[in-house]
């Protein structure tokens, strides 16, 4: 009872919502009866008709409230008919407050209740994104996730959301470019654009969104570099996921420049030096280069006495393992298909992983490995 009381009204239908309420209030007003009743003597008809009218009262208020802006409404009801009235939106009935409806949350009474969340996930959507999404000024989070027939290019009407801090289109059909217009969303926090099929080269654009903390774009069929304008971020370094594209040529330098926290480029044609993301003063968390064509020299590098996840299988890294990385707190860990040398020093982490992790080298020896002749 407490759950459905306290839960936002978008979880749950009207008549669920009402009757929660109903509820609790029918087993409040029982204790409360007991309780007046043993303190004031009063008899048990008095106070069963004291709270039915009090119970009355209270559905009478709650079952007139209606707090869902007028404008939202007739937006969401556009967009709802722009994706063909699925199932999925069924709850949307313009006879009820589109506060409770599914998919949506509404912001408080600073904001006039206006629709802050819209997110909509795994169900039978067909179609494209609504231009209408962009006719929902107050929208801080935006989803469309896991919906195979969701199709066509990422709407240009979502630069109108200038409060924005969420926008999670994954899991699609969504074609084309990484738009430009994405950079206008000064307040946008996470940008994921993971699992679709987008083309074209990274914007350089995306670094001048002051407050992004998260981009994701991996999965995609994206080509080019990475931008050198994403060696100097206006904000705080964001985790970068780039995996599973198309990407080519060498990191910029200036990457080195940056902490970052996440990274993981794994899976694409870059080529060249990657040292600049290791060092003893970084803080970075996870790092993943695997299956790329990198090329440096393994024994000058420092790692992060922070790191716990490094993947740099299947490139073209060389000399040996240095004794420093023994000092490292890693929890996974991966250099097979190298051309790596010398023994792999004893201590730490590194004898805790198998000989998957050290494999297909040119000739490091050592435990897990056979011993160094």
């Amino acid at each position: 009872i407490r759950y459905r009381i306290k839960s936002k009204l978008s979880k749950v239908y009207d008549y669920e919502y009402y009757t929660a309420i109903y509820i609790y209030i029918y087993h409040t007003c029982i204790k409360t009866q007991n309780r007046y009743q043993n303190n004031h003597n009063m008899d048990k008809t008095t106070m069963l008709l004291f709270s039915i009218l009090f119970l009355f009262t209270f559905l009478t208020i709650a079952l007139s409230k209606n707090i869902c802006n007028q404008d939202d409404k007739d937006t969401l009801l556009k967009i709802k008919k722009s994706l063909n009235n699925p199932y999925h939106l069924a709850s949307w009935d313009p006879q009820t407050d589109c506060c409770s409806w599914y998919c949506l949350e509404c912001g408080d009474a600073t904001v006039n209740h206006r629709i802050t969340a819209l997110t909509i996930f795994s169900g039978q959507i067909s179609g494209q994104i609504p231009p209408e999404v962009g006719d929902l000024p107050y929208l801080q989070t935006l989803v469309f996730r896991k919906l195979s027939n969701l199709t066509g290019q990422i709407q240009p009407a979502i630069a109108n959301l200038k409060y924005l801090r969420t926008l999670r289109l994954s899991w699609t059909n969504l074609t084309g470019p990484v738009p430009e217009f994405l950079s206008q969303l000064k307040n946008l926090q996470f940008l994921d654009l993971s699992f679709n099929d987008l083309s074209g080269s990274i914007p350089s654009s995306l670094s001048l969104l002051p407050n992004l903390l998260s981009l994701d774009l991996s999965r995609n069929k994206l080509t080019g570099p990475i931008p050198e304008s994403f060696g100097s971020f206006k904000g705080q370094v964001p985790d970068l996921y780039l995996s599973h594209n198309q990407l080519s040529g060498s990191i910029p330098k200036s990457l080195g420049n940056l902490d970052f926290n996440r990274i993981d480029f794994s899976r694409n044609k870059l080529k060249g030096d990657a040292s600049m993301f290791f060092g003893a003063n970084k803080t970075t968390w996870s790092l993943d280069l695997s299956r790329n064509m990198f090329q440096f020299d393994l024994s000058k590098v420092e790692t992060p006495k922070t790191l716990g996840i490094l993947d740099l299988n299947h490139n073209g890294i060389t000399r040996n393992i240095p004794v420093q990385w023994t000092e490292t707190p890693l929890q996974f860990f991966n250099v097979s298909y190298n051309q790596l040398c010398g023994r792999i020093p004893n201590g730490g982490k590194l004898q805790t992983f198998d000989s998957y992790s050290y494999f297909h080298n040119k000739c490091l020896c050592g435990a897990p490995l056979d011993s160094c002749k």
